[in-house]
């Protein structure tokens, strides 16, 4: 996963990880983990369309985030 391309887009739509969390309703610790791939945590599929569709990205902006080689 690339946590640098997601936070980009996070603040050019002046999102805050709690804006995001509690739009996928997650808690805030998850969405935390799930960014920094922390013990394995991972996006979910029905998370990572509703951050597509959050931020409207194509999916070479979601395939540069979410099944990136970079490890961030």
């Amino acid at each position: 996963m690339n946590k640098a391309i997601l936070e980009s887009v996070m603040k050019l739509h002046a999102d805050t990880q709690a804006d995001l969390a509690h739009y996928l309703g997650i808690s805030l610790s998850r969405l935390n983990a799930k960014i920094n791939e922390y013990r394995g945590a991972q996006f979910f599929q029905t998370e990572i369309a509703a951050i597509k569709k959050r931020y409207s990205l194509s999916e070479k902006q979601i395939d540069s985030i979410f099944f990136s080689e970079k490890v961030s």
